[in-house]
């Protein structure tokens, strides 16, 4: 049996706003990433800067519907990881975004991977949700305790 990671959350904003919130670096670097050296699409691979770590992470896009559906692969290699965004309208030009991560073993370290992974998933809906409903970037600072315990 595998484990996935998952996560949702409904953003009241129209699903164009949020797709494209999550697909631009110059909208993610209000609220995820510092940085970014383009746009996630089908088939590129591009980097993302984290503000408390030092290092890019490769991520590439792999299956992209507009205002629908974003898969990546950010895994650095590791087999059978996929991370699938899935966005749906609801009420008052409302959207749910659901997020899955693919998958891990169901072991100690499997368990405890889901766990992180599944808290860093809650933590991205969230802010997201802050930076395209108030524009608050609840990232900023929240994590530079990590950079002393590297």
């Amino acid at each position: 049996m595998k484990l996935t990671a998952t996560a949702k959350i409904q953003i009241q904003k129209p699903i164009a706003e949020v797709f494209d919130a999550i697909i631009k670096p110059e909208k993610m670097n209000g609220y995820f990433i510092a940085d970014a050296t383009g746009k996630l699409e089908k088939g590129v691979t591009v980097e993302w800067l984290f503000p408390e770590f030092p290092e890019r992470f490769p991520v590439t896009g792999k299956e992209i519907t507009s205002s629908s559906y974003i898969s990546f692969d950010w895994s650095g290699g590791l087999e059978n990881q996929l991370v699938e965004i899935f966005l749906t309208e609801s009420d008052n030009q409302s959207t749910v975004v659901k997020v899955i991560e693919h998958e891990m073993d169901n072991t100690i370290e499997g368990i405890e991977r889901v766990k992180g992974q599944t808290e860093g998933w809650a933590n991205f809906l969230a802010c997201l949700k802050a930076y395209l409903e108030y524009g608050i970037n609840l990232r900023q600072g929240a994590f530079d305790f990590m950079r002393s315990t590297m």
